[in-house]
């Protein structure tokens, strides 16, 4: 098992409006997070996640790129559409794949597509609901390569 924690929670309420820090937020079962514009139970991007550590070395704060969960201290863009991540005791999101980087990030800071492009984040749906805070542990299971 892999671990982080989360550092940070936002929601995005309208359109090209602020983000909304959190230090709880309910993630429902099949929709997405309490509250965010995303929350749809067709959309593959119910949740978006991003690594702190990809945020800082581009000088970058939490909720900077839209995320809705921003996590430290596990690598989060080498995993698998289908992989389940586990936040706090009752929480599981499924990846669905990496976010690609959209105009939008040129709109924070020019060049921002580009040099953000292969760690935008990753993209879940929520297949266990419950309570995410700020402080959760974040655990992916360690996936063992095939042997050749």
């Amino acid at each position: 098992m892999v671990e982080g924690s989360v550092v940070s929670l936002q929601v995005c309420v309208g359109h090209r409006q602020p983000m909304d820090f959190k230090e709880t937020v309910m993630a429902v079962t099949g929709h997405g997070l309490q509250g965010d514009r995303h929350a749809n139970p067709r959309s593959q991007r119910q949740v978006l996640l991003m690594e702190q550590e990809v945020l800082d070395a581009l000088d970058l704060t939490p909720g900077a790129v839209r995320e809705n969960v921003t996590i430290s201290g596990l690598s989060i863009h080498q995993l698998a559409p289908g992989q389940v991540i586990g936040i706090g005791d009752e929480v599981r999101l499924e990846v669905t794949g990496l976010c690609e980087p959209c105009e939008r990030m040129d709109e924070i800071r020019m060049g921002l597509r580009q040099a953000i492009t292969g760690r935008r984040g990753v993209l879940a749906r929520v297949v266990q609901g419950g309570a995410l805070r700020v402080g959760d542990v974040v655990r992916v299971p360690q996936v063992e390569p095939a042997v050749l």
